[in-house]
């Protein structure tokens, strides 16, 4: 047999073992995974139908229904990025010709907006500027008007650091007989929720922020209404990947094969649900808001402004004016290149006017605070 590898390609191939950076990822996400975590995802992994495994993946339903504050019985993980879970709750909520309201307050309300049109809703949108957030009468005036059969909302906007309030909202939802969509992306770990308490039907999170994780294992659920009307479909569900019906056969009693679960992923999201559990929801809350408050004052001592009132800023992420003048990109890369910081720039509408600070999960922490802050007064002279 003829040999045909040429001298580049063996070049390609003597490639030195992997080396990265060690980044403080003070980004919009990922976020620094806690070292428990890490070591998890380094362990052997089992077959993806291993009784062991399945038992895991239980641990991991019963912890996520406890950071959720929730009963579902399909709670479960997607086995890809918060923007697969974002994708599967319009997959198996919404049929061809459902009016489905979003509500756009930022960049991810206009990707539920792409998402919920690909999939043949009568999309509709109520809008408030970026960084601003619905009162429930604008909800109520906006439901009137159209009578959706989804309402879709973003909890906590990873594009402008604000917190959509969320109390009330199932309630008229019920009134109006539609179902309520949530994105925790963003909030999950790091921001109380009350998903039962606040009758949401349907949520999604990720892996990689609040819960200070790798990004692959997404948390979903969906209520016992939004089940029914995925019972009810008059159509399949359009992702075969995505179809909650399939997937609870895997998460459930019946374990029939679907898919083959990212093993090492799913290890690590055990984990970090664990150590949530372990500090305790409300104290794991707390450590947020008493960080974030303290990167407030920290930031306005050095001169520098937010963007979102303080009543309805994220504990997870501080959109930070950039001043007059300044090249936020190049105050970005200097961070990353000399000081091994990650943070975030704007998206959207707020492009090269805030930086985004994430302080979530494992890297909420004062110290972490100190670092970045002690830079930026470097970095920005």
């Amino acid at each position: 047999m003829t040999e045909t590898i040429s001298i580049r390609d063996r070049q390609r191939l003597q490639l030195a073992p992997l080396t990265v950076p060690n980044r403080l990822l003070l980004g919009p996400g990922p976020s620094n995974a806690h070292p428990t975590v890490l070591q998890a995802m380094s362990t052997a992994p089992l077959g993806h139908l291993d009784p062991v495994f399945l038992g895991i993946m239980d641990e991991i339903q019963s912890l996520l229904r406890y950071v959720w504050q929730t009963d579902n019985p399909m709670t479960i993980a997607i086995s890809g990025t918060g923007s697969a879970a974002m994708e599967a709750t319009i997959a198996n909520s919404v049929e061809s010709g459902d009016v489905v309201l979003v509500g756009v307050m930022g960049y991810f309300g206009h990707r539920l907006v792409d998402m919920a049109g690909r999939y043949g809703a009568d999309v509709r949108t109520i809008t408030k500027p970026w960084g601003q957030v619905f009162s429930l009468a604008e909800l109520r005036t906006a439901m009137e008007t159209h009578r959706p059969a989804i309402l879709a909302l973003v909890h906590a906007e990873t594009s402008t650091g604000a917190r959509q309030p969320l109390e009330g909202v199932g309630e008229l939802c019920r009134e109006f007989g539609c179902l309520l969509l949530v994105d925790t992306v963003t909030s999950l770990g790091g921001v109380p929720i009350f998903l039962d308490e606040w009758g949401v039907d349907l949520a999604y999170s990720c892996s990689q922020k609040g819960l200070g994780c790798s990004p692959g294992a997404s948390p979903f659920t969906m209520s016992p209404r939004a089940m029914e009307k995925l019972q009810n479909r008059k159509t399949k569900v359009a992702n075969w990947y995505l179809d909650a019906g399939l997937l609870g056969k895997y998460w459930g009693s019946d374990r029939v094969y679907h898919h083959t679960a990212p093993i090492n992923l799913y290890y690590g999201l055990r984990e970090a649900l664990r150590l949530v559990a372990e500090e305790g929801l409300a104290a794991c809350w707390q450590r947020h808001q008493k960080n974030v408050e303290y990167l407030w004052q920290r930031l306005e001592d050095v001169g520098l402004s937010l963007h979102v009132d303080r009543e309805f800023r994220l504990p997870t992420l501080t959109t930070v004016c950039v001043p007059d003048g300044v090249d936020a990109k190049a105050i970005a890369r200097t961070l990353l290149l000399e000081h091994n910081i990650e943070i975030g720039g704007g998206l959207g509408e707020l492009a090269g006017k805030v930086w985004r600070v994430g302080l979530m999960g494992y890297n909420s922490r004062p110290e972490n605070v100190d670092r970045l802050v002690d830079a930026f007064k470097q970095v920005l002279g």
